[in-house]
């Protein structure tokens, strides 16, 4: 299950895409998406996702 990001608390900040390491967070349209594709939710590399924790929007990042 990947991640995804709630678009209308989406600040727009970049914070998420720049911290996700399977590079799978790209700005589309009106605001940033997760590529489900791409996103491994961070097991084995980190124990907490690194979206929800550099986003300064609580409950933003949030599995799909």
């Amino acid at each position: 299950m990947a991640f995804k990001i709630i678009v209308s608390q989406c600040t727009q900040c970049g914070a998420c895409e720049f911290e996700c390491p399977s590079d799978a967070i790209s700005f589309k349209g009106e605001g940033y998406v997760v590529d489900p594709k791409k996103c491994s939710e961070c097991k084995g590399e980190f124990d907490r996702q690194q979206c929800a924790s550099v986003c300064p929007m609580p409950n933003t990042c949030v599995p799909a």
